[in-house]
Parts: structure tokens; C-alpha cells; sequence
């Protein structure tokens, strides 16, 4: 339940009963609250009828949905909740937890057909419809993506094919001397997957700078802890096979493309 409420120091906590609230890390700063502080809490700036004490300063847990809001919370126990408002027996939302080997889908059903007035849900289909716009942005970076490797696979293809015309005139003279094709084409793969291995080491660490000083700016910005950019181990695996493999198949492609020609034609050409 979201509920605005006002928060002001009082001078006398023995006027009424004092209940015990937990303030959220961002309001505490704000207001200048600490734990076993005194305050008054209300509906409205006019109604600050219940006294309370600062038990708690907590963090919430950072959630993405609710990065731009800029209210403040604080956590009351239920009763002293429903007394504020004046409405006891009443919830808007509460949760429930299964034993481990429920299935949460099962115990929605039966809950629902027990009685009316309430609607259960799984927290999956909750999360998943409050994660919409979530799906949408990773579903536009997963196209980003996708182009963005295709486009450097091309560029990658065209790096090595200009790398191997360099080589024409190494190439010939190898097969005068008798050097068989086959070697220099493992030689030429050999060559582009150290140049992939290097690129990929370096891609790694410069992902992790860039992550680390994307963290450092908004985590200031909205005074969160919530995590913004994220490499992760199977973010990494993947993008070094991905690179070992795209500078391999490009190696391979320049490469098979140099030794198939004639070595009189490539001294000519050099």
C-alpha cells in the first residue's frame, strides 16, 4: 500500500503512545532522522494524529520500476496502520508463501475458487506484467546488438582480407621455397586468432570500465543501489567465443583466398 505520508520531529514523545516505524534510507537523510528519534505521522499535514519512534533506517531493495519515482516510504506494522486510517481489517495487497513443491499456479486456482472479493496471482505473472517496458527495451538492445555484430563482422572480414593482401609477396615466397599451403594457412589462422584473443581482452576490459563508470553516475544521480550495467561471466564467455569464432571464420575465408592463387600470380602482384 502506498501511502503519503508527513514526518515531523515532536518535542514530547510521552504524549501518546509511540509506535515503532522503520524510515526509508532517502527520507531519513532528507529529514535528518535518526533511529530512537521522535516524529508524528499522519494522512495529511493537518492530521498528525499518532506519535511515533524511529526504530529502523532500512535500504530498500532496488527494484527498475521504481527508479523514477521520487516519493518515500516507510513500514509500519500492519495494526498501526489500519489505525491511521481508520480502516482495521482491510489490505489492498498481501503476499503469500508456499512450501517448497507448490506449484504457485495451483495455489492461485484454489484460492481463487475458495472465495470472492480478492484476486491471487502468481508473483511471476505480477512481475511479468509490471516488466513490460523492461521487455521492450532489452528486446530493442537484443536488435542493437544483433546488427551491431553483423556490421563488425563485416568489418572484421574486411580488416583481415586487406591484412592478408599485405602478405602476398611473404605468401609467394614461401611456396617458392617449398612451403606447403596448408602451413601457411594455418599460420594465417594461427595469426587471426591472436588478433581476436587481443581484441576480445581488450573489448572485456574496456566493457568493465565503461559498466563501472555508468554505475558510478546514475547510482550518484538516483541515489540508489541499484546496478545499471552488468558484465557477468556468461556475458564474457560469450563474447569471446563469439570473437574467437567471427575472427577465425574471417581469418580462414582471407586466408583460403591467398593460397588458392597461383604464387607466380602473387609475386606479380606485389
Amino acid at each position: 500500500m502506498l501511502l503519503a505520508l508527513l514526518l515531523l520531529p515532536t518535542g514530547d514523545p510521552a504524549q501518546l503512545p509511540a509506535q515503532e516505524v522503520a524510515v526509508e534510507r532517502r527520507l531519513a537523510g532528507e529529514l535528518g532522522l535518526r533511529v530512537g528519534d521522535s516524529i508524528r505521522i499522519g494522512p495529511s499535514p493537518d492530521s498528525l494524529r499518532m506519535a511515533g519512534i524511529v526504530a529502523a533506517v532500512y535500504e530498500p531493495r532496488p527494484d527498475p520500476s521504481g527508479i523514477m519515482r521520487r516519493d518515500k516510504q516507510i513500514r509500519m506494522h500492519l495494526p498501526d496502520l489500519a489505525t491511521l486510517l481508520g480502516h482495521p481489517d482491510r489490505v489492498d495487497r498481501f503476499g503469500v508463501s508456499l512450501r517448497a513443491g507448490i506449484a504457485p499456479e495451483s495455489a492461485a486456482a484454489r484460492l481463487n475458487r475458495a472465495a470472492f472479493g480478492y484476486r491471487a496471482r502468481p508473483s511471476a505473472e505480477i512481475a511479468a506484467e509490471s516488466s513490460q517496458t523492461f521487455l521492450v527495451v532489452s528486446r530493442f538492445h537484443r536488435a542493437i546488438g544483433v546488427i551491431t555484430i553483423v556490421a563488425g563482422a563485416v568489418f572484421l572480414l574486411c580488416i583481415m582480407l586487406l591484412k592478408v593482401e599485405e602478405r602476398r609477396l611473404d605468401a609467394a615466397v614461401m611456396r617458392f621455397v617449398g612451403v606447403r599451403r596448408r602451413t601457411i594457412f594455418a599460420a594465417l589462422l594461427l595469426e587471426a586468432a591472436l588478433i581476436a584473443v587481443a581484441g576480445s581482452a581488450f573489448g572485456v576490459v574496456l566493457a568493465w570500465i565503461a559498466g563501472a563508470a555508468t554505475n558510478a553516475y546514475y547510482q550518484r544521480l538516483f541515489d540508489t543501489r541499484l546496478v545499471f550495467s552488468l558484465v557477468t561471466p556468461g556475458i564474457v564467455g560469450f563474447s569471446v567465443a563469439l570473437s574467437l569464432l567471427l575472427g577465425l571464420g574471417a581469418g580462414a575465408l582471407a586466408a583460403w583466398r591467398l593460397v588458392r592463387t597461383p604464387p607466380m600470380v602473387l609475386w606479380g602482384r606485389a
